[in-house]
């Protein structure tokens, strides 16, 4: 039957073909519904380990677009890729520059690119920075000019006290002279000796401290090499420390094995935050080398210099990660110290931070002062990462990357509210939780997997998303419901390795110009396309790709606008008949009515159409979705108004 076709037409598989995938690099099992792979570029050779393909110093990171160009980050550099020809991507050129995280984001023919690693040096040499204190050292924005895509041209580097593990390009309306950055900087703050003005003390003992603020960079367009810092609002002052819950017993149990077994063969140990962690060769080696060189020497650490730093690692760890001082007679100590990303929506002035322990609602019509004007706090989230407007601003959704990003978060034991998105609903000055998504296919320990970054898919009359879950795969959801969000489409690999967690994934799904991009962490580049289903007709896809970009910053939010089309228009009443919004009757007559219209012209078509508007006006007042079908009826008479 009809009603039987439709129900199977929007159900997910059974049983959910992403579990029990085959392992493998490029070969790995595939599982997707509603989504087609159009492309999968490997990594670029200088970009890959071969012996270790999930070295942390080349994974890939976030993504921005500009043209028929995909800018893609990697802890060892930058790649441009070409889709003008999506089922083919070429990369046409990389640029070696070892950094974390090289969060990128473009504005006309300026590139920002992020960093924030001790070894991040300001010619992008690959030789890292051995004094404690060094001139070579880059931790901040770096600004190239790429008016030549193939050969982008440093401009200069903006220092920040605490480097830039993200950072989110702000254009204000009512400033054309000037884009923003706003720096999220992870890092821990800089000496002074280092960069003039830092200070990590806490604010009562020094109003000018680093702690509870982002750094804004104003970049004027005429002269971008006079970008400087302007500001640095404490956006998170006065917040206390949030609960959140303990991690998974099975994850404790992992981390003792890894722990003893890293002491067994001599690593570094260090206790953070009432865990015991081994600490990466990219810590501890600038560490030793800065004791060689104390010494006056040159060349390997001896044991005795190794004997050195172990007997002051604790201190140095605790100097780094040393809880800020307790506040009030309860000791209840402050909340987080800064934000991890931050997403902007100019149009209405708002900005969502996704600050470590909480979400946080930012007012940004002055551009360099942003306001808080609401937080959240949920103690079922353990890292809020990203954020995300739907299209009216009506709604906002933040991540939690619970573990890191690097951990396996997706387990069937692991709860479907950690290391999820949290909706809200956004009224004024205030955050309304109404529920959590988390792509719900079980994966293995050996498949790193959380909620990462992604972006609206811009179907007129929906709130869908595309997000990239790492190992967990690409997920397209519906939340126009906030408080029943809905997957409609996936893709997914098997794991990197059999046997071990080798990390790789999807760490962003961005919509853009008709196609969703992704960057693969550990395999390179995939492009894929939506496919039409019960779930999302090809009305609405079509109406999709009307929305074109000329660039993009998923964090800098643009208004989607969608132009007079008769396939916007099909797009609502699909939705409609999707819903029983409408009468089918109803229905089967509008669309038929837009049909003979789009068969005429001139005067013809204009009246056919302002004769259909006025009929669904009526329509609507009986309607079970009586702002559908009002939807229906401006697109209608958009198309009217376009009529010449």
């Amino acid at each position: 039957s009809t009603a039987s076709s439709q129900a199977a037409s929007t159900a997910a598989p059974k049983p959910d073909p992403r579990v029990g995938l085959r392992a493998g690099l490029m070969n790995a099992a595939q599982a997707a519904w509603n989504l087609r792979l159009v492309a999968a570029a490997p990594k670029p050779a200088q970009f890959m380990n071969d012996s270790d393909p999930g070295d942390f110093g080349f994974l890939n990171s976030d993504l921005t677009f500009t043209g028929h160009y995909v800018i893609q980050g990697n802890f060892h550099g930058l790649q441009v890729w070409d889709i003008a020809k999506p089922a083919k991507p070429v990369l046409v050129t990389s640029y070696i520059c070892p950094d974390a995280q090289n969060d990128v984001s473009v504005y006309r023919n300026l590139l920002f690119v992020s960093g924030e690693d001790f070894n991040g040096r300001l010619d992008c040499g690959t030789q890292g920075v051995q004094d404690t204190v060094s001139k070579d050292r880059m931790r901040g924005i770096r600004i190239f000019d790429i008016s030549d895509i193939t050969h982008p041209k440093p401009i200069t580097a903006v220092q920040t006290c605490r480097g830039s593990h993200t950072h989110t390009l702000v254009t204000a309306p009512n400033d054309t002279a000037n884009v923003y950055i706003y720096v999220s900087g992870g890092a821990p703050v800089r000496p002074a000796s280092e960069l003039a003005g830092c200070s990590a003390l806490a604010p009562d003992k020094d109003p000018n401290s680093e702690l509870f603020r982002i750094e804004v960079i104003q970049v004027p367009l005429a002269h971008p090499d006079q970008a400087r810092v302007v500001s640095k609002p404490a956006i998170l002052a006065d917040l206390v420390e949030p609960h959140s819950h303990p991690e998974a017993a099975q994850d404790i149990a992992r981390n003792d094995s890894i722990v003893a077994a890293a002491r067994a063969q001599g690593a570094f140990i260090a206790r953070i935050r009432g865990t015991d962690r081994v600490l990466r060769p990219r810590v501890i080696d600038p560490l030793l080398e800065g004791i060689v060189k104390a010494r006056g020497n040159s060349g390997p650490p001896t044991a005795t210099d190794s004997a050195a730093l172990r007997g002051a690692i604790k201190s140095i760890v605790d100097t780094l990660t040393k809880p800020t001082t307790p506040l009030g007679p309860g000791g209840t100590r402050p909340g987080p110290e800064q934000c991890h990303d931050i997403t902007v929506y100019p149009a209405i002035g708002l900005a969502g931070g996704a600050c470590a322990g909480y979400g946080v609602l930012l007012d940004i019509r002055d551009p360099s002062n942003p306001r808080r004007l609401a937080a959240a706090a949920d103690s079922n989230f353990a890292f809020w990462h990203s954020a995300t407007f739907n299209n009216d601003g009506t709604k906002l959704l933040f991540t939690d990357e619970w573990g890191g990003g690097l951990a396996p978060k997706c387990r069937a034991t692991d709860k479907p509210e950690w290391g999820a998105d949290a909706l809200f609903t956004v009224s004024h000055d205030t955050l309304t939780f109404r529920s959590y998504y988390k792509m719900p296919a079980p994966q293995t320990p050996q498949e790193n997997c959380v909620a990462h970054n992604g972006s609206l898919i811009p179907v007129p009359g929906r709130d869908l998303m595309v997000q990239g879950w790492y190992q967990g795969g690409v997920s397209v959801f519906d939340f126009t419901d906030a408080a029943h969000p809905r997957e409609i489409a996936f893709f997914d690999r098997g794991p990197m390795d059999s046997t071990k967690l080798v990390g790789a994934g999807s760490w962003a799904g961005y919509w853009y110009n008709g196609y969703i991009v992704s960057s693969e962490i550990g395999r390179g580049l995939d492009v894929f396309e939506l496919v039409p289903s019960g779930l999302l007709s090809q009305n609405e896809i079509d109406a999709a790709k009307l929305v074109h970009f000329d660039q993009l910053n998923v964090q800098d939010q643009p208004r989607l606008v969608w132009p007079p089309s008769f396939v916007v228009a099909r797009a609502y009443l699909d939705q409609l008949a999707r819903s029983n919004g409408l009468a089918a009757g109803r229905i089967a007559a509008a669309r038929g009515a837009l049909t003979s219209a789009e068969r005429q012209s001139g005067r013809g078509r204009k009246d056919a159409l302002t004769q259909l508007a006025t009929q669904l006006r009526g329509d609507a007042a009986s309607a079970a979705e009586r702002a559908k079908v009002l939807a229906v009826v401006g697109a209608v008479t958009d198309l009217a108004n376009a009529t010449r």
